[in-house]
């Protein structure tokens, strides 16, 4: 029997070259399989083809363009782990959206009374909110009338609706800036780094009429024109207001308005962390007591 079997083999070698032994063998053995497997093997296969081309196109699509760039990992003062909002950048910054980006980007999720103890005192944020002519009613006769702002007010909107923004902006719609840090990927870097980035645009890039070039912007097309500049206003408490101050302060200033409770929510969490260890603590001592006369137990049988 072993001598048939091995003249068996000598002629299937002597018959198909060597190259082809292992390929041939695999052909057969996938060709022996029964239909449920063949399809099962044929389903894995497609699923492993997707899943790669998926991930591929998913990798692509996160990188960023030729000419379009990811802003800088900047270190801000409050991204450490217990590290509180500048509210002196804060003050600054609301003077720079009021007198800059308050023509053009409303803040309708930000009241005056937000103002109240961060930015200003409670008689100044009234002061500031009486400038504001707010409509309201109807009054007595059924007709709106206009009234001086209170506390309880949001921030007056630049244009009365979308449509007279995008028919004054070239047709784009300048954002809402209440929550725009958390709205955007990389947050107040993303800000800083798109208010800083306009520049002239490179060999081969043209722009219509009314667009400007900025790598920051996904595109790199955007309607907005440069709004910060060296010394565009002056701050009241000597601050040197260059560019990078200017957009350092309101990118501060949008971070708080977007997350006003970011300094009590770290307070929170240095407390727990603080307690944590008191109540691990107490539950261990009282795991301990509770199962001590368990695991001390001594089980004993005795016979009949």
């Amino acid at each position: 029997m072993a001598a048939l079997v091995g003249r068996l083999s000598k002629q299937i070698l002597l018959r198909v070259p060597a190259g082809n032994v292992c390929q041939q063998a695999k052909l057969s053995s996938f060709k022996n399989l029964s239909k449920g497997k063949k399809l099962a093997f044929a389903a894995a296969s497609a699923l492993t083809t997707g899943g790669v081309g998926l991930a591929v196109a998913l990798n692509t699509a996160v990188f960023a363009g030729e000419l379009e760039l990811h802003p800088a990992k900047l270190p801000w003062t409050h991204n450490g782990p217990f590290s509180s909002i500048d509210m002196s950048s804060v003050r600054r910054g609301y003077y720079v959206y009021k007198q800059v980006c308050a023509a053009c980007h409303s803040m309708d999720y930000l009241c005056y009374r937000n103002l109240v103890g961060n930015i200003m005192t409670e008689e100044e944020a009234k002061v500031e909110a009486e400038e504001v002519q707010v409509t309201d009613g109807p009054n007595e006769e059924g007709n709106m009338f206009q009234r001086p702002g209170k506390l309880s007010d949001r921030f007056p909107r630049p244009y009365a609706n979308d449509e007279v923004a995008r028919q004054a902006n070239n047709g784009a719609l300048p954002p809402d800036l209440s929550y725009i840090t958390l709205a955007r990927h990389g947050g107040e870097d993303y800000v800083f780094a798109l208010l800083n980035g306009y520049m002239d645009p490179p060999a081969g890039i043209s722009l219509r009429e009314g667009m400007y070039y900025n790598p920051y912007f996904p595109g790199g097309a955007i309607s907005m024109a440069q709004a910060l500049y060296n010394e565009i206003i002056e701050y009241d408490d000597g601050t040197p207001a260059t560019q990078s101050q200017l957009s350092k302060d309101i990118c501060v200033f949008l971070k708080w308005a977007a997350e006003p409770e970011h300094d009590t929510r770290k307070k929170m969490a240095l407390k727990a962390l603080m307690l944590f260890p008191v109540i691990f603590m107490a539950f261990y001592y009282m795991k301990r007591q509770k199962w001590s006369f368990l695991k001390s137990r001594k089980i004993a049988f005795k016979p009949r």
